[in-house]
């Protein structure tokens, strides 16, 4: 990155009315929703984080959250485009950013953790569409 790339991206993006107005929206939904989450007893525990992801994933529904640089295939644009205004499939809705980033990064971040299981527990248990683990054979 140059050095003109902050300044660029501040004239460009940061200063903007838009990028003010939904960034004051993030930050005011941001803490209703956790004035929500301090608010739920152990007792309620379940149902009501259930609500909370609920009501945290459709507070974007309709919105633009990132443009793709490509046009999905046929098959993907339902997901990609889904509950989304228009014509415009580079239009990026929550559910597939989610999907996509749950994929990809999700599973490095496990390793980097050291959360992931090892190689060797992963070819011992077979896996759910790998062959079934040999038994053993007792003469």
């Amino acid at each position: 990155m140059t050095p003109s790339a902050p300044g660029i991206t501040w004239v460009l993006v940061y200063r903007t009315e838009k990028y003010k107005r939904l960034k004051a929206e993030v930050e005011k939904q941001s803490k209703k929703l956790e004035k929500k989450k301090e608010t739920i007893t152990e007792s309620a525990g379940r149902q009501q984080k259930k609500k909370i992801g609920k009501k945290d994933s459709t507070s974007f529904d309709g919105r633009v959250v990132a443009k793709l640089p490509f046009t999905p295939i046929s098959y993907i644009q339902g997901l990609s485009h889904r509950n989304l205004l228009g014509e415009d499939f580079t239009d990026c809705s929550f559910i597939f950013l989610y999907i996509l980033c749950t994929m990809s990064i999700r599973q490095n971040i496990q390793k980097m953790l050291g959360l992931a299981p090892s190689r060797a527990a992963t070819k011992q248990a077979g896996g759910f569409l790998g062959p079934p683990p040999q038994a053993a054979k007792f003469s």
